[in-house]
Order: structure tokens, then sequence, then C-alpha cells
């Protein structure tokens, strides 16, 4: 195999879990492959894993530095950047200037930032979108063992013979994870699978016991189980006495709480005996996994849910052994990184925060810092708070969209709008954030930049470039060292390689290594040569060994009883069930739940590239219990307003039985590059956590009601539609979505003012629309039947299908799967000619039905028939 086509070993850049991937080829001509060698995967990927190449394509990329939309050089950039952020600190003082960062970000880039907000600039504004979404485990953690820290390691899962997963749908979310769980109950069916989740999710297929418990009430479920435990002598006392503190307290709130079965049953939604059964299995299972993640973090009340949880495995003593203990799974490939850095407003550096002063000064010592924080900063929906109130006045927001995916989604774009500078370092060219940018500089993005990530586990891997940055994008790191050496900081910024920026980081983890609250320290990597660190291998923190005796990672932590407290001790942390900030009520009495689809990722700027990733699930969405819709006159496939006090969007409706009556979920990724008015955060209301400052992304109260179409409609074309139609051109769609297709784009349309006569609008959007003026307009067919209010037309060239579109006063249109495959046709023969505008296959032929499988292009009536064959 020649150097063109070598195999690059790097980590994926989706969620937490951290796959090692091997990239085999050059330039966007690149196959993936899970690596086997990889702790975390073992050559396992899922589905957007697998689709990795397919977002390698450079449209729509930020490729050049910009001032005001024009294009400009790297210093003219830099130099206002820094100009920019110099003047607003001289005029209003440091805690003007915020830093909103990413999970996205490699650990060097996380580094740099942080280095330069708190050291140089002396604020601690700097915060990042991992406060959405783990903040709340990072708190109770820190509260139970004395720092920020997963005692466990995913083989954890594997060993366990009761795995609880709770507030996580981790077979779409973490779906590697899943495999590994689902593998291992396969090989020992006598395992134990308990999920606590308000909805039915596909997490639920491996499931012995799901607990659907209503919104809210994860605390009270929790304390009853330590409350259970201690009735039926399942506490491990020896543990508790020389290991823990606090206990007497937390027991008391528990039975407060919940002092018995039938009251948790009753106050959580569930039946008697799925509670008993629930908590017979925790006490008499000593192999035990608490698996939690957004569904527990994101609420007002995230932190007592996580010391719910932490109270029972410190009860039972079930952590830092094989098989056992509570283990926070995060959103984001390089959350953990973010944390150990100092990521957080309200976190230092190598995860200390600013309680201690003399801390505080050793760092600033270690950094040569000229103006040392002393004081946490604001967290995320607090700094875009003082964004909208003026007192900031600027922001730098580094690999994130904010004006889609903060809470209340419409005030942070209109603080964004007003901000007297917003600089916007991003690979994607338009997105909801950038279109309020001042300043946009372009950052190198996955394949193309190299550095290091963290997984769920404490798991450092590398993640290597296998493709030059495209036009002048640069490193984040680079950019913002950049800009630090024209603050005046030169000397404190003067890395020539990502493996500098590594190795400071490493070296002060050991600086404050055996202090109170100190778990993280990889000093041991600190002397890595250049060459040592590209060659560096998987391995989970703390690094004990030194280099010369080859390095040595943790599984796990807390197996010797000792803690990272003042006392060496766990503490136990009492908790008291709270009712959610914002209650349903007559006017909102439904309650909205958040999330992630399995195909897609965060606000489609990667996955919304990828045709195979965009078939699964193509539209924004509202799922609701057959009672809600049915109360509301809603059907499958209509589209539906949802409405909260904090603002709006529309989704089309699905109706299952698996969501629990009275709440409803509406997937998180859609924005205004793919669709018209489906950002949920919009909805979302803007409540967090006193402690985390996470929001209450799952506990929003919201009215459902019928978006009035007149008609309903979608177009396939080969080529995409111009820009300003779409949403017009068939006259007032005030609903549309966009979507990738194999060889085609996918609209889907509706409208609330009746379409009188279609065919001029539609001739106007794939007819003149879509080809140059003056070209050949190809052969145009049609059919139109006003009465029943049906509309369907195509164009063709050289028999070649170029789009068609459907219109019905209904939302019930044909499949568009069998249409799609058209495109690849070169010439339509006769029989799917002459079926065309009926929208079906020719009596003979198949329809692969809905893609279900997107890794392999398999279709619902596909596995329907396989099925059947079998049977």
């Amino acid at each position: 195999m020649g150097e063109s086509a070598r195999t690059v070993r790097t980590t994926c850049p989706y969620c937490g879990v951290g796959c090692g991937v091997e990239v085999t080829g050059a330039g966007d001509a690149v196959s993936v492959r899970g690596d086997k060698c990889h702790p975390a995967n073992l050559g396992r990927l899922c589905s957007k894993g697998a689709a990795l190449p397919d977002t390698l394509s450079l449209e729509g990329r930020l490729l050049y530095p910009e001032i005001a939309g024009k294009r400009v050089d790297w210093d003219m950039a830099l130099g206002e950047v820094a100009n920019g952020i110099a003047g607003v600190v001289e005029r209003h003082g440091p805690e003007a200037v915020a830093f909103y960062v990413s999970g996205q970000l490699l650990t060097e880039d996380y580094y740099v930032a942080n280095k330069l907000m708190k050291g140089f600039l002396g604020s601690a504004n700097i915060d990042t979108n991992s406060r959405l979404c783990m903040s709340s485990a990072v708190a109770g953690q820190q509260r139970a063992f004395g720092a920020d820290c997963v005692p466990g390691c995913y083989e954890d899962l594997e060993l366990a013979d009761l795995v609880v997963i709770t507030g996580s749908n981790l077979a779409w979310c973490h779906p590697v994870i899943y495999q590994r769980v689902a593998r291992a109950k396969r090989e020992r069916p006598e395992m134990k699978v308990v999920v606590v989740d308000p909805r039915r999710t596909p997490t639920c297929d491996i499931a012995d016991l799901h607990l659907p418990l209503a919104p809210g009430t994860d605390v009270l479920l929790f304390n009853g189980l330590l409350n259970y435990l201690r009735r039926t002598d399942a506490l491990d006392w020896g543990f508790l006495e020389e290991h823990t503190s606090g206990f007497a307290q937390a027991l008391q709130s528990a039975r407060d709480s919940a002092e018995s079965i039938p009251a948790v049953a009753n106050a959580c939604g569930l039946p008697e005996q799925s509670v008993a059964e629930f908590f017979h299995w925790f006490a008499r299972t000593q192999k035990t996994v608490t698996v939690f993640s957004q569904g527990v973090n994101q609420s007002s009340s995230g932190v007592d849910k996580v010391n719910a949880i932490i109270n029972c495995h410190l009860a039972t003593g079930r952590l830092g052994r094989p098989g056992m203990g509570p283990f926070s799974i995060t959103g984001q490939p390089n959350a953990m990184g973010g944390r150990e850095v100092g990521g957080l407003a309200n976190q230092l550096a190598v995860h200390h925060g600013f309680d201690d002063a003399a801390t505080v000064e050793r760092v600033a010592d270690f950094w040569h810092a000229a103006d040392m924080a002393r004081k946490p900063g604001l967290k995320a929906v607090d700094l875009f708070e003082a964004v909208a109130e003026g007192r900031i006045k600027a922001v730098w927001i580094m690999a994130t969209n904010p004006a889609v995916s903060l809470p209340d989604a419409d005030r942070v774009r209109a603080a964004l709008r007003a901000c007297e500078l917003v600089i916007v370092s991003d690979c994607e060219r338009d997105t909801d954030t950038t279109a309020c940018a001042d300043i946009l500089l372009p950052a190198a993005a996955w394949g193309e930049k190299q550095g290091t990530v963290t997984n769920s586990e404490r798991r450092i891997s590398r993640q290597r470039a296998f493709r030059a940055a495209p036009g002048e994008a640069r490193p984040d790191w680079w950019i913002v060292s950049e800009v630090s050496r024209r603050l005046g900081h030169a000397e404190a910024f003067a890395y020539e390689s990502v493996a500098d920026v590594f190795r400071e980081h490493a070296a002060l983890s050991g600086l404050l290594n055996g202090d109170v609250g100190h778990d993280f320290d990889i000093s041991a990597l600190s002397a890595l040569s250049d060459e040592e660190y590209d060659a560096l291998q998987p391995v989970q923190w703390p690094v004990t060994a030194a280099l010369g005796k080859g390095v040595r990672g943790s599984a796990r932590l807390f197996g010797d009883g000792h803690f990272p407290t003042t006392t060496g001790k766990a503490r136990f942390v009492a908790v008291t069930p709270r009712a959610p900030v914002n209650p349903p009520d007559r006017d909102y009495p439904l309650v909205l739940n958040t999330g992630r689809v399995r195909d897609h990722w965060h606000t489609l700027t990667r996955t919304g590239k990828s045709a195979r990733l965009s078939v699964h699930t193509v539209e924004p969405y509202v799922e609701l219990h057959p009672a809600d819709a049915g109360a509301r006159g809603l059907g499958e496939g209509m589209i539906a307003e949802v409405r909260s006090r904090w603002g709006r969007m529309c989704a089309r409706v699905r109706i299952a039985r698996t969501q629990r009556e009275g709440s409803v979920f509406v997937p998180m990724h859609w924005n205004d590059r793919f669709a018209a008015a489906a950002r949920v955060d919009a909805v979302v209301n803007p409540v967090t956590d006193p402690i985390s400052g996470q929001p209450e992304s799952k506990h929003t109260p919201v009215e459902v009601v019928r978006w009035q179409a007149a008609w309903y409609g979608f177009v396939l074309a080969r080529e995409p539609l111009p820009v300003g139609t779409g949403a017009d051109a068939m006259g007032d769609a005030g609903y549309w979505v966009r979507a990738r297709a194999d060889g085609a784009w996918r609209y889907e349309l509706a409208g609330t003012r009746a379409l009188e006569d279609p065919a001029p609008r539609a001739r106007e959007l794939i007819g003149t629309g879509l080809h140059e003026a003056g070209a050949d307009e190809g052969e145009w067919i049609e059919y139109n039947d006003a009465a029943q209010g049906r509309y369907r037309a195509a164009r063709l060239r050289g028999g070649r299908l170029e789009a068609c579109v459907f219109i019905e006063t209904r939302p019930q249109l044909p499949a568009r799967e069998w249409l799609l495959a058209l495109f690849a046709e070169q010439t339509l023969d006769e029989p799917n000619r002459m079926a065309l505008l009926s929208g079906c296959p020719p009596s003979g032929e198949g329809d692969a039905g809905r893609i279900i499988c997107s890794c392999f292009g398999v279709g619902l009536n596909t596995l329907r028939e396989a099925i059947a064959s079998e049977a």
C-alpha cells in the first residue's frame, strides 16, 4: 500500500464512548473501520462512525478568515480579535469578555483557551457546551468523592450481574457501549438489565425490567432504594464505617421522602411490583453498575439525582471493583478532556477550583500568569444572559452553535446580534451562530488536526490528522495562541506544536499532586518526546508509572477505599426530592423531553452531510401518547406546533404508546439551515440546577396544537433548490425541511394557504429554478386532480429523472424511498416512467420501504419480506 493510501489510527469525533477508528486513504477518498486494538470499542462502530467518510466534503466549509462578511488575511483577522478583546477589557474590565467553547475541541485546544482567559485576561468567564450535558455529574461526583471522576471502566458493564441504565437511551446515544452490554447479556443470560426512563426506548430491547417513572421523580426512586437497602440489611457496614461519612443524614432524608415501596411507586407513577423487583435485584446483586447520562443530569435537581444514585453504591460498597459502580457516560468526545483542563467556568485547572487561594497562586506561578482570575466565572446560561443584558461586550465562541443548542434559544440569538463583538471559530461557514458573528475564524476539522481526547472511562486517546487542512483553516490551539501573542503574551504561548501544549498540561497535572481533591495526574506523560506523543496509545488516568518504566493507566479508582477528600472518606449527600421549577399547568399541561436520534449529531453540521445518516430520521418530530394526540385532534403525519412560555417550534406528529402519557419528546438537532421553526431549544425553559448550572432540558411545560396546514407536499431534486425559493416557491410553505438523499435532495413542505393552482409554482420550483437560464428544461409530465386536492409533476432530461413534486391536501403522501431510488437510474424504463406520478413501483417490482438500517441501506419492507420468508 502506497503512502497516499496509508492507514491512520485516530478516534471518532462523535460521542463520549471514544471509539478507535482506522482511516485508510487520502483526501476525501477514505474508508473507515473500527480499531480492533482500541479498548473502548474493540473494532465496533455505530452508524455515525461508519459513515464518517460521508462527512468530509468541503461543501459549506469556512475556509478563510472573514470580518463583516468579507475575506481577510489571518494577520488582519487575528489583529482585529486581539484589538477588540483588549479594547473591551480596557473600557469595561475583564469580566466583560467571555469564551464559550466545546466538547468538540481537543484537550490541547481547551487548555490554551482556558489559560488565556483565566491566566492572562483575568476572568473565569470561559464555559463550555459540556455544561449542557454532564456538569451535574461533575458536581455530584465532587460532592461525593471530593473530585470529578468516574470510578469505573467500560469492562465493568460487561462484568456486572445487574446493569441499571437510567436517564439514557444507550442504544441510540452510545451505541457501541449498548452493543457491549447486549453481547454480555447474550453470553450470560442470567445477567439482568433495568432501564429507568419515562419513554420506552430501543434500549429497552435488552431490558428485563423497564421503569417508566414520572419525569423528575428520580431522587424519590433512589431514596426509596437506599431506604430499602437499610431495611433489608443489604448495607456494607464495614465500608460505611471505615470509608464514608454522612450516612445517617442521607438515610434520614431517604426515610422522610420515600418511606415504603408503595409510597415510592405512587409518587413515581410505577407499579408496586416493578419497584419491588428492582429494589430486590439491586439489594441482592453485588456486581451492580448504574449507568446514567443526560436524563439524570439535565434537570434543575440534576446534582441531587446524581448523588441519590451514588449514595446507593456507597451504602453497599459497590465501587472501585470489577463489575460495580456508578458510571456517568458523557455526551461529547472530549467533555472529559475539557473538565481536566478547567474548561468549566467554576474550575481553575486540572480538577481544581478557586476555593483555595494557595492553589490559585501555584497555578499562576506555573503559567507566569499576568492577571490571574481569582473567582469562578459565569456558567453557560448565565453567561449568555450577561450578553443579553450588555454586561458581556465581547464573546468568542469556538466549535459550537449556541443559537441552536442553548435553552431559550431565541433570546440567545437576539443577545448575540446585539453584542458589541462576536467572534466565532468554526469549520462551517453557515450556522445559526455564525450568522451573528462579526469575525469568523476558519478552524481545522476532524481528520485535519492533532491532539488528544478523553472518553467517559478516563481514557486518553490520540486524535490524528490524515489529511491537510483546506484553505487557510488552522487548529484552535494555534488560533488562540496567535491572539495571545498579539495581546502581549508571546512568551507564555510560544508553542511550536500541539505536543508542546500537551506536555505543559501534563506537567501542570503533577504540580498539585497530593493535594486534597486532586485525582487527575498524568504527569508521567509530561516528558514525552514528539515521537512518543505521536505514538501514544490509549491510556486511562491517573497515569502512575514513569515513562521509562512503561506508562500504566488505572482502570478503576477507589478500590482501596481512599477518596480525595479532607478526611480520605467518601461523602454521602442527604438529598430531598424537589419538584421541577416550572411544573405543568392548565395552559401548558404537557412535559417536554428533548434528546437525540440514532443517526444524527448535535446541530447536523456533520451528519447532515451524509445521505445514509439523514434517511433514518428525515424530519423533526413531536412524539405523543395516543391519548394526548387524540385529545388535541392530532393524527400521525400532521404538523404540530409545540409552544411554551419561551418560544415555539414546528414538527411532524408521531404517535407512540412507548411515550408516557402527559409527556412529549422532540429531537434536538434541527435548526434554521435544515428546517423552518424547528429549533426545539427555542421552547426549552432556561431554568438550571443551582449547583451545576445545567439546564432543565428534560422538563419544560408545553402545549402541542395542530398547525393548520392547507396542503402537504414534498420535492425530490437532483440539485438543491435555489436560495430564495424553497419556503416561498410553493406559496406560504411555512413548514419546510431539507435533507440529503443518495444522489438527490429531499424537501418536505406544507403551507397554511390553499393552493388554487399548484402548477405555476411547481414549474418555478423544479422547472426553471433548477437549471441555468436558457438551458433545456427537459420534459415535463404532470397530473392535477383539483377535486381531490392532488397535484404531481416531474421533470426529466434525456430520459433521466431530474426532479419531482407531490402535493396533497392530506398528510398521507406516497413513500419517498422508491422515488428516490429512481435518481440512480440513468434512464427511466417505460414501466417506471408510467408509474412515476403514482409514487408506487410498477407491479412486480419491490419497494424497500423506510430505511431501518443506515449502514447497509436496509428498508422496512425488505426486513418484513425476509422475516416472512423465514417463517
